[in-house]
């Protein structure tokens, strides 16, 4: 999966901007972008990538742990939670948040689907793994951010 990914980033993130633009949601920038969709489809990579070596554990670095609870530091936890403060600061919504990860899936699924390209089910869950790190992480810091960057929370007592 990794392969097809690579070859097909350019046109997977151009679906991704394709949906945000069909929901009307305000337009990601580079900025956005840089912690975004296409840094997340980068470490997804990696991690299939480092998947694929004798030390597969090895991946959990770059995507974190499966099963949620305490957070975990990983490459994809940090750039998720600078991408959910990036999205707050420019008027995005917690769905508009959530949605932007789900669009990936949904681009990967499309494309695998209209290019006839298998996808493994360790790789899938792979996906869903790192889409769910992304996706929580990125909502906590949206949520924090939003919390913390509103008038009652700012009021001297």
């Amino acid at each position: 999966m990794h392969q097809f990914l690579t070859a097909n980033r350019t046109e997977l993130i151009a679906r991704c901007r394709e949906k945000v633009a069909q929901r009307g949601a305000p337009g990601a920038n580079e900025e956005e972008l840089e912690h975004g969709i296409s840094k997340f489809l980068d470490q997804l990579i990696k991690t299939l990538i480092v998947e694929t070596t004798e030390t597969p554990m090895q991946s959990r670095q770059v995507s974190g742990p499966s099963g949620g609870g305490k957070p975990n530091l990983s490459e994809i936890g940090e750039s998720a939670t600078q991408h959910g403060r990036e999205l707050q600061l420019h008027g995005f919504t917690a769905e508009q948040v959530v949605h932007d990860y789900g669009d990936l899936c949904q681009a990967i699924s499309d494309l695998a689907v209209e290019r006839g390209q298998a996808i493994e089910v360790d790789e899938f869950r792979t996906l869903n793994r790192c889409l769910d790190n992304a996706i929580a992480s990125a909502v906590t810091e949206f949520a924090t951010s939003a919390i913390s960057s509103s008038p009652t929370s700012r009021r001297c007592t």
